[in-house]
């Protein structure tokens, strides 16, 4: 399945989504730090709900850190100023997912990481900033899992 990172996540609830998200379809969820939150918080909780012991989460130091676990081949990064859409891209088992924090997405230097393939979109309507961090990362993850023909799924 696919890796899906966020760097320097900061609001609990959507991270406690991304939890559930990779428990029900059994990609990887890495947290690079700082996290904007104490992994046991209430809210991120209450998000996850159950699902904290049936997900694979691994948080890391630092983008570095991540990289040497990882040694990705392939390492998408989502952003709002790229123009390749998330869905002009053919996914393979293993590939990363990277989204940045909430309130900026990723910084330039992450942008520029020598680590990064390609840097996608996903299509929303002219004039709006973003979207949810967790419903981005939904998105992202189901398109992929789709076009691996839902692996592992029911």
């Amino acid at each position: 399945m696919f890796h899906l990172v966020f760097f320097e996540p900061r609001i609990p609830p959507n991270t406690g989504n991304a939890i559930r998200l990779a428990a029900g379809t059994g990609c990887h969820l890495h947290l690079i730090e700082p996290l904007g939150f104490d992994l046991s918080e209430p809210k991120l909780k209450r998000a996850g709900l159950d699902y904290h012991d049936l997900a694979s989460v691994t948080v890391h130091a630092n983008l570095g850190a991540a990289w040497k676990v990882l040694q990705p081949e392939r390492v998408y990064a989502f952003t709002a100023t790229a123009t390749t859409h998330n869905t002009d891209i053919a996914y393979r088992e293993g590939d990363v997912l990277l989204f940045g924090p909430e309130p900026t997405g990723l910084p330039a230097e992450v942008l520029a990481d020598p680590h990064i393939t390609e840097q996608l979109r996903i299509p929303m309507i002219p004039g709006r900033r973003s979207m949810n961090l967790s419903n981005a990362a939904a998105v992202a993850v189901y398109e992929g899992w789709r076009q691996l023909g839902f692996p592992g799924a029911v």
